[in-house]
């Protein structure tokens, strides 16, 4: 069986934040949560920890311009989403 990246399969993913707020790279801020959410966290502060206590390695496979995303991203993103 042939598997499907993150960025394969949220390629179509419309970005519902304003431009001129983005400090982080969507793909980056989804696939923290997709692998914070695996590894257990149940909160926006939970991934964020996770975020912070792994972001050498995500250092390895993400682009994180601005360090890992506050929880306060993690929350807003989610707000934008539901409302559509």
């Amino acid at each position: 069986m042939e598997g499907i990246s993150i960025k394969e399969h949220f390629a179509t993913l419309q970005d519902p934040r304003v431009e001129r707020t983005k400090q982080h790279q969507l793909l980056d801020s989804i696939t923290i949560a997709l692998c914070a959410v695996i590894c257990g966290a149940d909160t926006r502060v939970d991934i964020e920890a996770w975020g912070l206590a792994k972001q050498a390695w995500l250092e390895t496979l993400l682009v994180l311009p601005n360090d890992i995303p506050s929880h306060d991203t993690f929350c807003g993103g989610g707000r934008r989403w539901r409302r559509r």
